[in-house]
């Protein structure tokens, strides 16, 4: 699914390297990895150097590097991508070697790093380094601490890794076209030492919004809050991987957010532990146990936990708008009003037309109604029990007894132990049992002096 393109030969990008300057100018530009599926590729473990546990990103992948003497080298591609939200929904995007978001960037503390970025988009960009500290002429910011990376261009950024942590990477050019476009990635910045903050499984994902009318491809970049698309690796349910572990793993799942509001991420099940924000790593002493973190805007969290209970636990965005698809925000509320009178004048112009949401909206999970291409459903997605009505920001993170170290395959829905599902009484409910014999304490009469103020100034008593 990863293929390479050796763009060596194009003239567009020999005459980029022409602005690579420095220790690189001469140096030949690495080859460009890219993918266009969305589905999660296998981590890339290191084939050298620390023995770190290598990170897994939903439905996408690490790029790859190559060693220049003591120099890691990268070559990322700002492009034009076409991007699947879900079964049948595809967006025309702006992202990186065929994705948005971009690849994974990883590293260890302390590395050499050499990133290529060649711009293929109908206008300039750059790329800022979100919460790494790098060179001031390396940070990323056109007009203020580089030129902008034109059409056809090619720069490259220089860096030493300072600190280890969970980061990202996004243009600061024309910042409200472009990452409302898609254009981000997350940066997984291991320690020196393999054995510091380690987990037996780490996922990353970056949060993103999407404004996308019903039958078209293309995002509204002007809109500010009223999205109808919350993603995540832009991605919603049920296009999104789950994070299958291991009963007994220490798991960590890194989130960062490039929406325009925040996220109250919610684990179902195992409580967790905040470990690391894009600014560094939180000592023991200051985490606190949670089953829901707030993501702010702009930020990283990182949050760990122990898999010691198997099962399909959800996690998702606790804003219930967040977790729905394609939603319009003047639908109109029935709940409570009768329809029928209603339905049969509409019927007599649109004979196909049903009336929904006297009952409230779950009947829409479980209905297959028309509508225009390219669209997804609010509420979709089928569990073993029948539609789970949800969408967006949602999935399940699927915890199984005897699974190998590194599979991460879908394991299927969890087979739940007799006895240990909810289930439904038959017949009527039994009557509540009523307390026999004494009223008790609580009953008792008890007899009680008032004093009240008399009229004259003196009290009298009842």
């Amino acid at each position: 699914m990863i293929s390479r393109r050796n763009l060596m030969g194009a003239a567009a990008v020999l005459a980029g390297a022409a602005a690579v300057s420095g220790r690189a100018q001469a140096a030949a530009i690495p080859e460009v990895v890219t993918t266009t599926s969305p589905a999660m590729q296998a981590p890339l473990v290191p084939a050298s150097g620390p023995a770190y546990q290598p990170v897994v990103t939903l439905n996408g992948w690490t790029l790859p590097w190559r060693m220049n003497s003591d120099w890691k080298e990268l070559h990322l591609v700002a492009e034009p991508v076409v991007r699947e939200i879900a079964p049948g929904m595809k967006a025309h995007l702006w992202g990186y070697n065929g994705q948005s978001p971009g690849p994974t960037l990883e590293f260890v503390e302390g590395d050499k790093v050499r990133i290529f970025v060649t711009n293929k988009l109908p206008e300039h960009t750059t790329i800022h380094w979100h919460g790494m500290l790098v060179p001031n002429g390396m940070d990323g910011v056109g007009g203020l601490t580089q030129p902008q990376i034109k059409p056809g261009r090619t720069f490259v950024y220089e860096f030493t890794i300072r600190k280890s942590g969970t980061f990202m990477y996004h243009p600061h050019a024309d910042e409200m076209v472009q990452m409302a476009m898609g254009m981000m990635g997350a940066i997984v910045v291991h320690p020196r030492d393999p054995n510091q903050h380690r987990v037996d499984r780490d996922f990353v994902f970056l949060m993103s919004s999407y404004d996308i009318d019903p039958g078209s491809y293309l995002p509204k970049v002007a809109t500010m809050t009223e999205f109808n698309l919350w993603t995540w690796n832009s991605r919603v349910f049920p296009g999104i991987d789950p994070l299958v572990v291991r009963r007994g793993d220490r798991v960590r799942v890194r989130i960062g957010n490039l929406t325009m509001t925040n996220h109250p991420i919610h684990l179902h099940g195992p409580s967790f532990r905040v470990t690391c924000t894009d600014g560094g790593w939180v000592p023991e002493s200051a985490q606190l146990p949670e089953v829901t973190t707030d993501v702010p805007v702009g930020a990283m969290r990182a949050f760990e936990l122990i898999a010691d209970e198997p099962g399909d636990w959800a996690l998702h965005c606790h804003k219930s708008h967040h977790t729905m698809n394609a939603m319009g925000h003047n639908v109109k509320t029935f709940i409570g009003v009768q329809q029928r009178d209603l339905t049969k004048a509409i019927r007599k112009l649109l004979p196909d037309y049903t009336p929904m949401g006297s009952a409230g909206m779950a009947e829409m999970g479980s209905m297959e109604m028309p509508m225009p291409d390219n669209t997804l459903p609010m509420m979709t997605g089928f569990g073993q029990f029948g539609p789970i009505e949800m969408g967006g920001m949602f999935s399940v993170m699927k915890v199984r007894e005897g699974l190998a170290r590194d599979d991460y395959k879908d394991p299927g829905w969890y087979q739940h132990p007799t006895g240990t599902v909810a289930y439904e009484v038959k017949g009527p409910a039994p009557e509540a049992p009523r307390r026999q014999g004494s009223r008790g304490p609580m009953h008792e009469e008890i007899e009680v002096t008032v004093v009240k103020p008399g009229t004259n100034g003196h009290s009298t008593q009842h």
